[in-house]
């Protein structure tokens, strides 16, 4: 009798150690496949653009020469552009981001809040050609007409910051490109730091305000020393995605492959000189030139998320967690 009940159980343990072995190997393989995925997508990069490493060297970052009829190439123009769009982006964003976050979180009546999260989430989702098509088609006569006139007229004169300021009002140009970015990654930034603020526990708010703090004075106390790491990570996480882009700032950074101080004419970024001219990559050097492009990218990418992480550790050291 004890037999037969023995081996039912006894099925059913190799069952569930099978099972068990199955799982585990399931999501190891998932995991893995994600780096597989990475070095798989960097090394194809670095494979199709080798011809532009061994033809031009070292030399390919910080040459300005993109020439397809000399077939000389150069990635300076592009990485300037990538990284002062990015920049400009970032600088309306977290602003931006961080106000929204607190209205949603802190002072917005509870019955809006649910509405105006739910269309923060609906901007996230719209489609990047859609915002370059109405960045193309409409803020940039818009900003040619009525903005950009007078930013040249009021600060083009000034000593140190008039070069920034300073040509004619075409409307696209690299102003105009971080104008869109910064509106494609403001709800994914404010909406990283709408969960986090939410976190917070209701106590420790409740205990400032009871000691009679201000507002003000439970987030920048309370509320941001809680929640720095994470809000760092959503920053940077924005930042990548602005790196990125590609079809938004297509349309509206004017495709010039030229270095201009002012931030009101055209230039050009990584993303955007490989969506642009690919097609009309008709020679194995052109192609390759725009292949080392995109292994450029990923550097860059990469260089940003991992400085972040490293910040990101920093500040849970001195947490001490």
């Amino acid at each position: 009798m004890s037999t037969e009940i023995a081996a039912p159980a006894e099925r059913s343990h190799r069952f569930d150690a099978f099972a068990d072995w199955l799982f585990r190997n399931i999501v190891t393989i998932a995991g893995w496949f994600v780096l597989i995925a990475l070095a798989a997508a960097a090394f194809s990069m670095y494979w199709g653009g080798r011809e532009a490493f061994e033809q031009f060297g070292l030399g390919f970052l910080w040459s300005q020469d993109w020439d397809p009829v000399r077939e000389q190439y150069g990635a300076l123009v592009p990485i300037y552009g990538t990284v002062v769009s990015t920049l400009i982006a970032m600088i309306i964003a977290v602003p931006v981001s961080f106000g929204i976050a607190l209205f949603l979180t802190e002072v917005a009546p509870t019955w809006i809040r649910q509405p105006l999260g739910s269309a923060i989430e609906l901007l996230a989702g719209i489609p990047s050609i859609i915002y370059g098509m109405w960045g193309l088609f409409v803020l940039a006569p818009f900003l040619a007409e009525h903005v950009y006139p007078r930013i040249d007229e009021n600060l083009g004169s000034w000593p140190i910051i008039g070069p920034l300021f300073s040509g004619p009002p075409l409307g696209i140009g690299m102003l105009t490109a971080g104008i869109v970015l910064a509106i494609m990654i403001i709800p994914f930034i404010s909406s990283v730091m709408r969960d986090v603020f939410m976190t917070v526990p209701n106590r420790l708010k409740e205990s400032a305000y009871a000691l009679g703090s201000t507002t003000t004075e439970v987030v920048w106390d309370i509320v941001l020393p809680y929640t720095r790491s994470a809000v760092i990570g959503g920053i940077f996480l924005g930042m990548g995605r602005a790196l990125g882009e590609t079809m938004a700032v297509t349309f509206v950074l004017g495709n010039s492959h030229h270095i201009n101080a002012s931030l009101l004419m055209p230039g050009n970024s990584i993303a955007a000189s490989i969506a642009n001219e690919f097609a009309e990559a008709t020679t194995p050097m052109y192609q390759s030139a725009l292949l080392a492009l995109g292994f450029v990218l990923f550097i860059v990418t990469f260089i940003v998320l991992a400085i972040a992480k490293l910040m990101l550790m920093q500040l849970r050291k001195r947490e001490g967690n």
